[in-house]
């Protein structure tokens, strides 16, 4: 791997994981509080899992990134509208990513939050639409993230529906 490869791939999984550093944000504001007096729903992980698992989540979100990025430099025409609309889509994920925790967390609205993480569903599943047709293991390094993320819609709406 060439050295400018090797910095575009840090700045990747950099970018990708700084939405974990900015949802975290939001969440310290309620997560030794309010988080803590909610009744869990079923199949609830400890609260030590969250973090391994979206660290490494968010790993693969860079590495995703990084194999597009360094793809789309050689696009043109119509592969280059596909390159741009899959690094909008991204945008538009880690945006909704970031926007969850601030919903859930710091505003303690799970209906907000769950409304919210459906539209995070749909732009992840574009993302990888996007991706795809740029590189397919770009695409396929998202499916534990879109796996997680439907899981994680699961939790909400049970969060907002057993604490109503």
């Amino acid at each position: 791997m060439k050295r400018s490869d090797i910095i575009l791939l840090v700045i990747c999984i950099l970018a990708a994981q700084s939405a974990g550093l900015f949802g975290s944000f939001f969440n310290f504001s309620s997560l030794d509080t309010w988080y803590l007096a909610l009744e869990k729903p079923l199949l609830n992980p400890p609260s030590w899992v969250f973090g391994p698992v979206w660290t490494i989540l968010f790993l693969l979100m860079g590495i995703s990134l990084f194999l597009v990025v360094r793809e789309g430099k050689k696009f043109i025409g119509a592969q280059k509208r596909d390159f741009h609309l899959g690094l909008v889509a991204f945008g538009v994920q880690w945006i909704l990513n970031v926007a969850w925790s601030f919903l859930f967390f710091y505003l303690r609205d799970p209906k907000g939050a769950f409304i919210e993480i459906i539209l995070l569903i749909a732009a992840i599943i574009m993302t990888m639409y996007f991706f795809y047709r740029i590189k397919a293991l770009a695409a396929w390094l998202l499916l534990p993230y879109l796996a997680w993320v439907i899981f994680a819609a699961y939790l909400n709406f049970s969060f907002w529906q057993i604490n109503i």
